[in-house]
């Protein structure tokens, strides 16, 4: 079982420290001119005993004549949108703090439409044993967290719990955030390697079935509903190929709808069916423990203040300068004809401000 401890606590999303790299790369991206020519092949990431939205709405049949190439998988979003901003994939999705660190080192991207989210039965949640001792932010200094990448979704959820603890910045320094893979978080905190173990999705509702673990906060908890992580893809590549992603994002959009409304039973035995179609080797039983994509917006649709929230958290952490980030240059809604600018589901405003309020 891996495990990689972070070099210093306050290299917050230093994997997105790509300035240079992805400026560079980013404008090499696969792809012709608009109009005549536009590629229908969209080179993707997946992950390991998942379905992605997009390999949903491909087998839905959303996607029209646009087809998915699977190039292997991911445990991070980070990677996954540093992938796709210097060309390696055509898009990548990531939590939206990673998008907005990403963005400010300008890489020439865009969030296109939100993919995943936290409410009610998707969330992700901080788990310890038990019969653990640690019962309030404070009991966390000096303990690990076990979490799937660093500078993601996971870390900045457990940043902000500390802060709303009253925790000082020299002890929120000795709370120590570990990379686990995610497949091995469980039974690394079964095992007490670690103290704290961040689950969501099936692997979540899997550890819970089994027994033994009780929630010290989740995200939900934090922020209420809000849609988390967004798609992105180059300038660059929208510019090339207006329609394909028109006809991609409606598309991933109409899977995100068709998820919410359609019966669980069905959405679960779909997916479990595309897993085993792709022939990938892949354990499709903790799909069974799927409940909900969490986007808020209908269809994906990004309103702004989910980037807006990151916007101003990552700016009073020092992480990026204040007006550093432009949201109007952030994203578009330019290409998913889902639902509607004057009639979108609205999640409750989400605050990440130290107090709580």
């Amino acid at each position: 079982m891996a495990v990689t401890t972070a070099s210093t606590r306050r290299q917050f999303l230093t994997l997105l420290g790509l300035s240079t790299v992805v400026v560079s790369c980013g404008t090499a991206v696969t792809g012709t001119s608009a109009g005549k020519g536009q590629t229908k092949t969209l080179r993707y990431q997946g992950w390991a005993g998942q379905v992605t939205l997009p390999e949903l709405a491909e087998d839905l049949g959303y996607l029209g004549d646009v087809k998915l190439e699977w190039v292997g998988n991911t445990i991070s979003g980070p990677q996954d949108i540093q992938s796709a901003a210097t060309g390696q994939t055509d898009f990548g999705g990531a939590f939206n703090g990673a998008v907005v660190k990403l963005a400010a080192n300008k890489a020439p991207v865009k969030a296109v439409i939100s993919y995943y989210g936290s409410d009610k039965y998707a969330y992700s949640g901080y788990y310890v044993l038990e019969d653990s001792p640690i019962r309030s932010p404070r009991d966390l200094i000096g303990k690990k967290v076990g979490m799937n990448t660093l500078g993601a979704h996971a870390e900045a959820m457990l940043d902000i719990y500390l802060q709303r603890g009253g925790l000082s910045q020299a002890d929120i320094d000795k709370v120590e955030p570990l990379v686990v893979p995610p497949v091995n978080v469980e039974q690394s905190l079964r095992q007490k390697q670690i103290d704290v173990a961040v689950l969501s999705g099936v692997l979540r509702d899997k550890a819970l079935a089994t027994g033994g673990i009780r929630p010290l906060f989740t995200d939900f908890e934090l922020l209420g509903a809000f849609s988390a992580g967004t798609f992105v893809m180059t300038d660059r590549f929208l510019a090339q190929n207006p329609d394909t992603t028109r006809t991609f994002v409606t598309g991933v959009g109409k899977a995100i709808e068709w998820a919410r409304t359609t019966p669980r039973e069905k959405v679960i035995a779909r997916m479990t069916d595309i897993v085993e179609k792709r022939g990938r080797n892949e354990d499709a039983e903790p799909l069974k423990y799927w409940n909900s994509f969490g986007v808020a917006e209908t269809a994906g649709r990004i309103t702004g203040k989910e980037l807006q929230l990151w916007i101003d958290w990552l700016s009073e952490r020092g992480d990026i300068k204040k007006g550093q980030v432009s949201l109007s240059d952030l994203y578009t809604n330019e290409f998913n004809t889902g639902g509607s600018d004057g009639a979108q589901k609205s999640a409750p405003a989400a605050t990440a401000s130290k107090s709580g309020s």
